[in-house]
């Protein structure tokens, strides 16, 4: 069912938010130079890695040099229609390619970089759990405002409640939560 409702939901998304796709594509394209779709490895179901797909929000950067940390809100790397493109969840509507290639749900624990998995592993109890479950585009902690550069122990305890609690129920819940609140957060 879940998988039913992510398939439904994702081509509805884009074929209802494709207008806004091609305007956020054309303002990359027009302000910035580089690729407009940005990708980026993430480890999702059973620690598999895969591509995730976003807006490029940020000027082109070496790969290495990116790895290395993640963005802050004030990040100088961000550039002046990615600010608006974060501040709004634009830049997130690509995964509802992720969600229709079945790495993604639309609900789910947001899914990390590699080299943050290693790190958060070690530190943080539990925290391996949320990849017995396929990542989302939103969650449980993102709803409550854990998203970006918050702490990560408080999305740890919310991706856990979710994956305890899961419903359908709760998951039309998050998303009608998501659209709502989250574009403007």
């Amino acid at each position: 069912v879940k998988r039913c409702v992510d398939l439904l939901g994702a081509a509805a998304g884009l074929v209802i938010f494709s207008p806004v796709m091609l305007v956020v594509v054309c303002l990359i394209k027009t302000t910035t130079k580089g690729p407009v779709i940005y990708k980026q490895e993430r480890v999702g179901l059973h620690n598999e890695k895969f591509q995730m797909y976003k807006f490029r929000s940020m000027i082109v950067q070496d790969e290495n040099s990116e790895k290395e940390k993640w963005s802050t809100k004030d990040d100088p790397r961000i550039t002046p229609v990615g600010r608006f493109l974060r501040k709004t969840s634009l830049d997130e509507l690509p995964q509802l390619v992720n969600v229709l290639k079945g790495e993604m749900s639309l609900v789910g624990p947001r899914p990390e970089r590699p080299q943050f998995v290693e790190k958060f592993k070690h530190e943080i109890p539990r925290y391996m759990i949320k990849h017995q479950v396929c990542p989302g585009m939103t969650g449980w902690a993102q709803i409550h405002g854990y998203r970006g550069d918050t702490s990560i122990k408080k999305r740890i305890e919310h991706d856990l409640y979710y994956i305890e609690n899961w419903t359908l129920g709760l998951d039309i819940k998050i998303i009608v939560r998501t659209l709502l609140k989250g574009f403007m957060e």
